[in-house]
């Protein structure tokens, strides 16, 4: 289907013109009407400039309405093991390679796990995450993590783990557990992954999301935000995803940590977040955009507006190794809007 728009744009940051508010429209009405962004339209979005961006969340806002109707879905974490990791992702406070101080510690038993999993669902959360440091777990670890999946599917959630680089083989030993949805992020475009990471690949991540869905899981695959990538990075980490089958896409902003690679660097513009949910939205019309790490240090007195951007899921609670805001402040949230939990 065609809007009848541009279909060459070059670099997004290059543009001095904005793109005026019936072209947002046009491109509103394509998704609405069951279209599909191509790159060249995506990095329309990305060239919005300020003044216009009312009208782009006013079009993300619809297609979420449309889509994904006015539920929220809150998920959960547990950093179940943490630290020493090997790999040396650039924004890691895990990384062997950063000089962060943070607590390391071995896979926790399933009992703890369980009581955060209790926890974390008494805060209104359906999904719950076990989450874990290094390339991925040793065998023993991984059976262990099988147990616990069992104990938290029975508790009454859906459970969710981040593991690394997994096979099909270990994804189907999971599955066979209780796993609904398996989350591994490609972090950034191919182009700049090298960037940010040269322990593993871009084309290692893609493999294992891919495991992920012939395993016959659910899929959570986003990203990293602010770590340097520009806009057409953006738009092609989304292409990517959205070609990988992804049910799920996690938005993170950088929280720079004193000690890594990118300590330095500083946080994200709230306006410039809100812009970056609003272009996975018209990416990725009908599947979850979930915002989560960063959210309270990068969006502050904004946070409240994720939803009217395009969002329709939050991790709650804490972060891997930061502190998130409470969850009763997030329930209070979606409550004021007239939004419901999923």
């Amino acid at each position: 289907m065609s809007t009848g728009l541009p279909q060459q744009v070059d670099n997004p940051a290059c543009i001095n013109q904005n793109i005026p508010m019936i072209k947002i429209k046009d491109l509103t009405g394509h998704v609405l009407a069951g279209g599909m962004l191509s790159r060249d339209e995506a990095l329309l979005i990305a060239a919005v400039e300020e003044n216009h961006l009312p009208a782009l969340f006013e079009g993300a806002n619809r297609i979420r309405e449309a889509f994904r109707g006015n539920r929220i879905d809150l998920c959960s974490i547990i950093n179940a093991k943490s630290g020493a990791c090997p790999e040396d992702c650039a924004y890691c406070a895990q990384s062997a390679c950063a000089k962060t101080g943070i607590r390391t510690y071995p896979l926790v038993g399933t009992g703890q796990i369980l009581k955060a999993a209790t926890e974390a669902k008494a805060a209104g959360a359906r999904r719950f995450c076990i989450v874990t440091s290094g390339r991925k777990p040793k065998s023993e670890e991984l059976d262990a993590i099988a147990r616990s999946i069992e104990q938290v599917r029975a508790a009454g959630l859906l459970p969710c783990a981040t593991l690394g680089l997994l096979s099909l083989k270990e994804l189907k030993l999971l599955k066979n557990a209780g796993l609904d949805r398996y989350h591994h992020n490609l972090e950034t475009s191919e182009r700049f992954f090298p960037e940010i990471c040269k322990t593993h690949t871009f084309e290692e991540k893609l493999r294992t999301v891919l495991a992920a869905k012939e395993a016959g899981l659910s899929l959570c695959s986003g990203g990293i935000f602010g770590l340097g990538e520009n806009w057409e990075d953006r738009v092609d980490m989304a292409l990517a995803i959205r070609e990988s089958g992804a049910d799920s896409v996690p938005i993170n902003f950088l929280i720079p940590v004193a000690g890594t690679a990118l300590g330095e660097r500083n946080i994200m513009p709230a306006l410039e977040a809100l812009k970056i949910i609003s272009l996975y939205r018209f990416l990725f019309p009908s599947k979850e955009v979930r915002v989560c790490g960063g959210r309270g240090q990068c969006l502050g007195n904004l946070g409240n507006m994720v939803f009217k951007a395009g969002a329709d899921g939050l991790l709650t609670g804490n972060y891997l190794t930061k502190k998130g805001g409470p969850p009763e402040d997030d329930l209070q949230m979606i409550n004021n809007q007239g939004f419901a939990l999923a």
